[in-house]
């Protein structure tokens, strides 16, 4: 049995990995931590942990449990300190982080050289990358249904993050607005903001799409509500060798895509040389045209099996076998995309093109 071990709050995805664990019948949730026992009440709740496996300090926690899997759900910003501070007391074990992946390129190096150093496996999850969709699409753009993958346009966000808890849990207009002032996702000091939380999506994804290719130059742009210090709309352009691609994150959308799919929908549209596929979220079909086929036709998106049918299921799999983590979960691969992340909020800043950073 892997002993699986949750550790800071922060993200409200703890609540849905933890789940994960507990539903999967080789693992075991060891122990969760976090310096607030309050936020872990519901998880304790939810999976009848017992008080020994209830902690407040890490170093405690780790020692105790012996962990085979490590979630991190930190606030961006702090999640470099997290793994520097997991990876020594938990050498060997996998740190899965969730996303994004750092609040900078020099953080996320900082992540990678802490896990290696101590015979980590490092794992960044992006819940887009288990979506049946897109990757229906990636198996498309490999068989070369489409040619040369040229252009990836990306748009996704959500009515914004308060509005659920784990387990997609709805919070009302009223308690968001509450909650506002002093949430983490609303502080530019501990990497809030649309850009730095949904970016790195179509980023890290778009970058798996290319095969790992990286733009030559970004440019970026944002908007945010009086009164907020950090972002609710950007629209960044990516310019590779062989043409421009565009990624748009908002959070204030009508409606999440989860429930209902707002306008413009959430997802991606890829271009190749010879057709193009939309791929949104949520869906059980993408949609291909092709110059031999012009008119549009669904391709029927396969489920996801086992062992891709979710984080927690596919690093299990990867330490049992002891198989390389790979696609967008990858370090390499969400490295390049933090590197667009960092040069489209500098170029944001800066109010000008830049070259890509890294």
């Amino acid at each position: 049995m892997r002993r699986v071990v949750g550790i800071n709050f922060d993200h409200m995805h703890m609540g849905d990995l933890l789940r994960q664990a507990h539903d999967h019948p080789g693992a075991e949730i060891a122990g969760i931590c976090d310096a607030d026992p309050t936020r872990m009440r519901d998880a304790v709740a939810n999976f009848a942990l017992p008080p020994e496996r209830v902690f407040t300090d890490v170093a405690t926690c780790l020692q105790a449990t012996r962990p085979d899997l490590v979630i991190l759900c930190p606030a961006t910003a702090e999640h470099a300190a997290y793994v520097e501070q997991v990876a020594p007391l938990a050498p060997g074990a996998t740190i899965m982080v969730e996303k994004p992946f750092a609040a900078s390129l020099a953080e996320a190096d900082r992540m990678i050289a802490a896990a290696g150093a101590n015979g980590c496996p490092l794992a960044i999850n992006w819940p887009l990358a288990w979506y049946r969709t897109h990757n229906q699409t990636k198996r498309l753009i490999d068989d070369g249904t489409i040619g040369q993958l040229l252009e990836v346009h990306f748009h996704d966000g959500n009515r914004g993050p308060l509005y659920h808890l784990a387990d997609k849990v709805e919070v009302s207009r009223e308690e968001v607005e509450r909650r506002k002032p002093g949430s983490w996702w609303y502080k530019a000091a501990s990497g809030g903001g649309s850009l730095l939380d949904y970016l790195g999506y179509g980023a890290t994804l778009g970058t798996w799409f290319m095969d790992g290719e990286a733009p030559l130059e970004v440019t970026s742009t944002t908007w945010a509500a009086p009164g907020l210090e950090v972002d609710e709309h950007s629209v960044t352009v990516l310019r590779y060798e062989r043409g421009l691609s565009r990624m748009e994150t908002r959070w204030g959308t009508l409606t999440d895509p989860w429930t209902f799919q707002p306008q413009p929908r959430c997802g991606f549209v890829v271009v190749g040389s010879e057709g193009s596929i939309s791929s949104w979220d949520y869906d059980d079909h993408v949609t291909v045209q092709t110059r031999a086929r012009p008119e549009a036709f669904q391709v029927h998106a396969h489920p996801m099996t086992v062992p891709r049918q979710g984080p927690i299921q596919y690093l299990l799999h990867c330490i049992e076998t002891g198989e390389r983590i790979t696609g967008p979960l990858d370090p390499a691969v969400s490295r390049t995309g933090q590197r667009i992340v960092d040069t489209a909020f500098a170029s944001a800043r800066e109010k000008r093109t830049l070259p890509l950073v890294g």
